[in-house]
C-alpha cells in the first residue's frame, strides 16, 4: 500500500544577501544527502538569499537590492541547481526568492534527478500580511500539486502549514507527500501542526526549518532534529494511488498471508483448549 522513499532534510541558517555563500553551504548538504542514500533532500525557506523580505518591509530603500538579489527560474544559481541534481542522481527542493514580470515571490522549487524543474509554489500566506503595492514580495494565487519521479507532491511554504485547508486543497489536487521549507516557528506548536497535516490527509510530510527538522510518515514521527547545520534523513512511505490494479495486488498479498496466520491461531487455540483440560483434570 506504500512506496519507500528516503527523504533528506537541512537546517542551515543563511547569511543575509550573501547568495554564494550560501549556494556552497547548500551544495554541501546536498552532496551529504546524496551520500546517505537520500533520494529527494529538502532545504529551508529563502535559503539561497537569506529570505530578506521582511528587512525590505523595515527599511524600503532595500527594495533594489533584494531585486538583485532574487533570480528567475533561468538565473545562474537555479541552473548550478540543475546541473547539480543531474551529477547526484537525486532530487533537490529549497525556496528563494524568484523574480518575475510583475514582482518577486517567495517561491519553493522542485528539482528532479534529471535536472528539470517539476514543480514551484508560490507563497500565499504571510505572517507579516499582504499589501498590493508589495513588489518585492508578491502573493501566490495558486494551489497545484505537481509530478515528482515518487508521484504527486505538494508545497507548503513556512506559515502554509498552519492553514489545513491548504494541505487538503494539495492532496485532493492528487498530492501523495508534502513538503514544507520554512524560516519560522520551531516550537511545539509547530510540530503539532505539521503532525496535524499528515494525519489528516494520511500523507508523509518532509520540513526543512532554520533550526530544526521535521519527517512524519505513517502518522508518526520518524525523525526530528533541534539546531541549525543539521541534516536529517529518515525513510518516508507514500500511499499508492487507489486503483482497482493496486487493490488487488494488497488483496492477494492478505489473502497469502491469512492461511499460515490462520494456521497458527488454530493451533494456538487448540494449545489453550488442552492447558484448560489438564487444568481440569487436576482440580
Amino acid at each position: 500500500m506504500y512506496t519507500l522513499l528516503r527523504a533528506a532534510a537541512f537546517s542551515m541558517k543563511p547569511v543575509k544577501w550573501d547568495k554564494a555563500a550560501n549556494a556552497d553551504r547548500m551544495e554541501e548538504f546536498f552532496c551529504r544527502a546524496a551520500k546517505l542514500k537520500a533520494r529527494l533532500a529538502l532545504g529551508p525557506e529563502g535559503v539561497l538569499e537569506g529570505y530578506v523580505a521582511n528587512d525590505v518591509i523595515e527599511n524600503p530603500a532595500l527594495a533594489p537590492r533584494m531585486e538583485e538579489a532574487a533570480e528567475p527560474l533561468d538565473g545562474p544559481s537555479i541552473r548550478r541547481f540543475q546541473r547539480l541534481a543531474r551529477r547526484l542522481h537525486i532530487s533537490l527542493a529549497f525556496g528563494f526568492a524568484e523574480r518575475r514580470r510583475d514582482g518577486i515571490y517567495n517561491c519553493a522549487l522542485f528539482i528532479s534527478p534529471r535536472g528539470i524543474i517539476t514543480g514551484r509554489h508560490h507563497k500565499t500566506q504571510f505572517a507579516e500580511g499582504y499589501h498590493a503595492s508589495w513588489r518585492f514580495n508578491r502573493i501566490g494565487r495558486l494551489l497545484r500539486a505537481f509530478d515528482t519521479p515518487y508521484g504527486r507532491a505538494g508545497f507548503l511554504v513556512c506559515n502554509e502549514r498552519w492553514n489545513p485547508l491548504i494541505a487538503r486543497t494539495l492532496v485532493l489536487d492528487g498530492a501523495r507527500f508534502l513538503l514544507i521549507p520554512s524560516f519560522g516557528s520551531r516550537n511545539h506548536q509547530q510540530n503539532e501542526n505539521v503532525l496535524a497535516r499528515a494525519r489528516e490527509n494520511g500523507v508523509p510530510i518532509v520540513e526543512a526549518n532554520v533550526g530544526m527538522n521535521l519527517i512524519v510518515s505513517l502518522g508518526e514521527i520518524v525523525a526530528y532534529q533541534w539546531g541549525c547545520d543539521r541534516l536529517t534523513v529518515a525513510d518516508i512511505q507514500i500511499p499508492v494511488l487507489p486503483s482497482p490494479s493496486a487493490a488487488r495486488r494488497w488483496e492477494r498479498e492478505y489473502l497469502c498471508e491469512q492461511g499460515p496466520e490462520m494456521r497458527r491461531r488454530y493451533l494456538q487455540t487448540l494449545k489453550k483448549l488442552r492447558t484448560k483440560k489438564r487444568r481440569r483434570k487436576r482440580s
